[in-house]
């Protein structure tokens, strides 16, 4: 295998348009990162960049209908960032349409340096990169796309496109896997169908078993859970570096979201209509649950009781990172007595997810993740007709206003940003300052982030433990590096830093420009960015002005700043005096806009996705 590595119009007019996913910093740096290692390797390098000649006016047709001029020749948009800038000795190749292919230019170049598989980053995976690994695929040749290092505007259109090219035969996978010499290795789909089939075959009896049995089962698990939470929290301290105080807590969390879908499912679940209509809920089938590694315990089992408890069996595919813990807690459902096969854990990446939730038996879909993860299954179950649940992240924000206790602002909010370094869905990521009060504010918030403890995730003291794995700390630390020209690094934890390379320290930022990325982007880690505020309806738009809104927080006494923020805050979560991070797990839990699709987890929202009503009419003769 000889391969060359192909840059698709990755250039500063593709990277300036909006809502592109990821974004653009992201996908530049991933890029930039797999161009810096070809060249280190001597894999040649070629860049295929839409041209138009204004002199000719040679604009897609398109383009021209709906006025508009992008990557000109010469002009600044033509070009790609500094990053991403070719070398004298490179080959670029122009395109007017969307394939590489189009004039032969890119023929010839692979002929001429021997090369039998090319390796594809850039944009649009659904368009120019999608028409060029076709045409490289009819001519014979290996095609491999960078995961980490496409993007797009049209992102459910991708997710298509990615399962799509993926049956072709067309490699996805991370661009360090690409280079390491690690094959994509397809599905181990029959592993998959033996799950669902074994799963589907259990159901058929559970769902006949008696409410009251299967609540049995229900309470001894969250039994076994409360005498096990000491040894989980350790092996999550150990696995993901989880502080084991918070970690002990998730799993306390865990047995009592189990309690509450108990007691929950104990409430009727049908009744009378009309003169001679009824209704029941029925069980849904096999559920595929598919769950992320930041909480391993409680965010399974709220998905996998819950389904259980109203007659369905579950196939459950947790997060790769959490291998070992996940094994132990499907050993704990084992061991309270669940039919043999009624829980089925699967193991595999996101390819194997999306084996799953196309597997034929699988009646609905509840899954945890990114955004990304997100677009995938709402591909999946709209073309199967399949009921989805997704929760995905956020970018959560907390207005501050001169009338409350700012100290007691400034505590919580550290907390919420900086406990288990930013890893968690509900972390305060965004604080929505009032101007006259942002100096006081800081002050006191410099001092709560000096206060926190970082270090050994198996320390009881211990508030902010190391991120997941070196990776996501260096993807952090590129986040930060990124930040600095739109924003303004205002201080980092002066606490010394604890040895190991997976580490980063609490970081603020302050941002005046609400369309920088570090506003806009879910960081997942340890960095809160401060956004001034001159009066309440800007921090009202501010708050709404990411796509995502899982929870908004408002720290204020006035009653009448509470009720405007009640009434139009755009999150599935709201809090007053308090942080973002945490709920109740009596609270429905699921976001709006880009955070959420389905119903909400919890409680006796549990119903509404588990089951499925049914109408029965009865009439005599």
């Amino acid at each position: 295998m000889k391969p060359a590595l192909l840059l698709i119009d990755l250039q500063r007019d593709y990277l300036a348009l909006p809502r592109l996913e990821p974004s653009a910093g992201c996908l530049v740096a991933g890029a930039a990162e797999l161009l810096a290692r070809c060249r280190q390797r001597g894999v040649p390098v070629i860049f295929a960049w839409t041209t138009v000649h204004p002199a000719c006016d040679d604009r897609m047709p398109h383009w021209r209908r709906d006025g508009r001029w992008m990557c000109v020749q010469g002009s600044p948009g033509h070009a790609p960032p500094e990053a991403l800038q070719p070398y004298a000795s490179e080959i670029v190749v122009h395109k007017r349409f969307f394939s590489a292919f189009e004039d032969g230019a890119l023929d010839r170049a692979l002929a001429s340096l021997g090369c039998d598989t090319v390796w594809i980053a850039g944009v649009h995976l659904h368009g120019c990169v999608r028409a060029t690994a076709l045409d490289a695929y009819q001519r014979g040749l290996r095609v491999c796309v960078a995961e980490d290092a496409v993007g797009s505007d049209d992102p459910v259109h991708a997710a298509i496109t990615r399962r799509y090219l993926a049956a072709r035969s067309i490699a996805f996978g991370p661009g360090a896997a690409l280079l390491a010499g690690i094959p994509c290795r397809p599905v181990d789909g029959a592993a998959v169908e033996s799950a669902v089939a074994d799963a589907h075959a259990a159901g058929t009896a559970w769902r006949t078993v008696a409410l009251d049995r299967r609540l049995e089962h229900a309470q001894r698990l969250a039994e076994l859970l409360q005498a096990e939470a000491p040894a989980l929290a350790r092996q999550m301290a150990g696995e993901i570096g989880k502080p084991v105080r918070q970690a002990r807590a998730e799993v306390l969390r865990g047995a009592d979201l189990v309690r509450v879908a108990a007691r929950w499912a104990r409430e009727p679940g049908g009744g009378t209509c009309g003169e001679h209509s009824e209704y029941r809920d029925r069980p849904l089938g096999v559920v595929a649950a598919i769950t992320p590694w930041n909480n391993p315990v409680a965010i399974p089992l709220a998905k996998i009781v819950a389904a259980l408890l109203f007659g369905n069996a579950v196939v459950w595919k947790p997060a790769p990172a959490v291998a070992a813990i996940s094994a132990r807690l499907h050993d704990l459902i084992d061991a309270v007595g669940f039919p043999p096969g009624l829980v089925r854990r699967v193991c595999g990446d996101a390819a194997l997810a999306g084996r799953l939730m196309s597997a034929q038996g699988v009646a609905a879909v509840s899954l945890t993740g990114s955004l990304a993860a997100g677009r995938a299954a709402q591909e999946i179950c709209a073309r199967r007709n399949l009921p989805l649940q997704a929760e995905l992240g956020g970018n959560n924000a907390a207005i501050v206003w001169p009338d409350c206790d700012l100290d007691r602002a400034a505590t919580l909010i550290a907390e919420a940003a900086f406990g288990f370094a930013g890893q968690r869905c509900t972390a305060t990521r965004r604080v929505i300052i009032e101007d006259s009060a942002r100096a006081e504010f800081l002050d006191h918030l410099a001092t709560a982030v000096d206060a926190l403890v970082w270090g050994d995730p198996l320390s009881e003291n211990t508030d902010v433990g190391p991120l997941v794995s070196a990776t996501a700390a260096q993807r952090i630390a590129g986040l930060v590096a990124r930040a600095q020209p739109s924003a303004q690094m205002l201080f980092q934890s002066r606490r010394p830093a604890p040895k190991g390379d997976a580490f980063f320290p609490p970081t603020v930022f302050a941002c005046d420009d609400a369309l920088a990325e570090i506003v806009q982007e879910e960081s997942f880690g340890p960095v809160l960015v401060v956004q001034p505020a001159h009066d309440f309806e800007q921090a009202l738009s501010l708050c709404n002005g990411v796509p995502h809104g899982l929870v908004a927080a408002l720290l204020s006494r006035s009653p009448e700043r509470q009720t405007r923020f009640l009434d139009q805050a755009q999150a599935g979560i709201l809090k007053l005096g308090s942080a973002t991070a945490d709920a109740d797990v009596e609270a429905p839990f699921g976001g709006w806009k880009a955070s959420g699709v389905g119903p909400p987890e919890h409680g006796r929202w549990d119903r509404s996705f588990f089951t499925r009503a049914q109408a029965v009419y009865r009439r005599d003769g």
